[in-house]
């Protein structure tokens, strides 16, 4: 829609056929624009829904902005169609004519009822009661309708656009909703026995209300553009709502998977969880197996209690395999979860008993290694028949050997059996006295560190 020319002085005759030509191009476009919003898809919607909330109201005002549209309009018209008809009387215009046409196209020549310019009978404005008729000049009645025309269409298609981008998404989110409802009962996801059904039933629901507020009130889902925009409909629908129910589904599919590959690996989990258990109480026979035998053999030391295999983790595993059998998915899937890492954590305790049971045992084990390691340098010295060092190797491995075996007292004789052997193969300087190497100076390992 575009705007009327100026107004001026008295206007010649070429200067008003050149206005009316412009008006006539201009109520083309008028009527061009008019028609196209009374055809407009979103107008139709709007006369044929049951609206409510921002909407509804809006709507109100807009349907009696569109009348007032064309009650200006045919105001423009008729002032149009004077107009040409006086330019038509004769063809070479005298003043008088020249006035009239210039005060018809430049002055105050239209006049709207009062009813008309305030979409409706006279209402009271802020200054008193509404006149009965208002006059404009053609300029003033172009820019008028302009502006009404815009806020209709920027109400028009604002709600066919909410209309034209949620419903047919909301319905599509129903589709899938209703596909993973049928999904989640086939592998026991029902609401009140899993979080996940509840979550289904409070989807399934606010995407039914969703729809309605979105058919009832489109307005109430739109968004304008930041700062405003002066092309009718700037802004878009707001999905904020439709997409957190929609991040809210995908979460309960990924739960119902989770829950489908529980069935479909069931019983190798079972078989694995049973084998990890199975270990862990074998281990634990050995920790205890291992105890008795420390306490037999080793005397002085601190031996920790071995306890038995916990019998929950067993009562457990009989619960998910009746679930299994029973097709319970639901209660299987998190159960699994949980045992799998009770069984782990029960293997590790089960070994770390076991490392600690025997520990005795192995530091006798690396004591007898020490002590034959020293006898075995000895003799490649060629001292195995010292004396001091038999009589000592003599000791400790007769307590290393001997059953309780005090761990302290043993150590310390090997550790003596030790400065014996260092003493005696430490070489020494003729004259000053004491032990020399005994294999001479041909000796290879003389003077070597035990």
């Amino acid at each position: 829609m575009g705007v009327a020319g100026p107004p001026g002085p008295v206007m010649d005759r070429d200067e008003v056929d050149r206005a009316l030509a412009r008006l006539g191009a201009e109520h083309e476009a008028i009527e061009t624009s008019l028609l196209a919003l009374q055809d407009h898809a979103g107008r139709r919607l709007l006369e044929g829904a049951r609206l409510t909330g921002i909407t509804q109201s809006r709507w109100t005002d807009t349907e009696r902005a569109i009348t007032v549209l064309w009650s200006y309009f045919d105001a423009y018209t008729a002032a149009l169609r004077s107009a040409r008809e006086l330019r038509a009387r004769r063809r070479w215009l005298s003043r008088e004519d020249l006035v009239e046409l210039t005060e018809l196209l430049r002055g105050e020549s239209v006049t709207v009822s009062g009813g008309a310019a305030a979409g409706g009978g006279p209402a009271p404005s802020i200054t008193g009661p509404a006149r009965l008729s208002e006059r404009y000049t053609l300029q003033e009645l172009v820019e008028r309708m302009n502006e009404l025309y815009a806020q209709s269409l920027d109400m028009v298609v604002a709600a066919d656009a909410v209309w034209s981008a949620l419903p047919a998404r909301i319905d599509l989110l129903s589709a899938e909703l209703q596909r993973t409802r049928q999904l989640a009962h086939s592998v026991g996801v029902r609401p009140g026995e899993h979080p996940a059904g509840d979550d289904l039933e409070r989807i399934t629901g606010a995407l039914v209300q969703l729809r309605e507020q979105v058919v009832s009130d489109p307005l109430a889902f739109w968004q304008p553009a930041p700062g405003g925009s002066s092309a009718p409909g700037g802004g878009r629908p707001d999905t904020g709502r439709y997409d957190r129910e929609a991040r809210a589904l995908e979460d309960v599919r990924r739960e119902i998977d989770a829950v489908l590959t529980v069935r479909q690996d069931a019983e190798a989990r079972l078989v694995k969880l049973r084998d990890v258990l199975s270990r862990a109480d074998r281990t634990l026979a050995e920790a205890r197996a291992a105890r008795g035998e420390v306490l037999a053999k080793i005397a002085a030391s601190e031996v920790p209690a071995v306890s038995g295999p916990p019998t929950v983790l067993q009562e457990q595993l009989a619960r998910a395999a009746d679930y299994r059998r029973h097709g319970q998915w639901n209660r299987l899937s998190p159960l699994l979860e949980s045992l799998e890492q009770k069984a782990e954590d029960e293997l590790l305790r089960a070994r770390e008993s076991l490392t600690a049971v025997t520990a005795p045992l192995a530091v006798r084990a690396e004591l007898r290694g020490r002590l034959d390691a020293y006898k075995a340098k000895v003799a490649r010295l060629g001292m195995a028949e010292d004396p001091l060092l038999v009589e000592r190797y003599d000791t400790a491995r007769r307590m290393l050997w001997s059953a309780p075996c005090d761990l302290r007292a043993a150590e310390a004789a090997v550790l003596r059996y030790q400065h014996a052997a260092a003493e005696v193969l430490a070489p020494r300087v003729p004259g000053q006295g004491g032990p020399v190497d005994r294999r001479g100076p041909s000796g290879s390992d003389r003077g070597d560190a035990v």
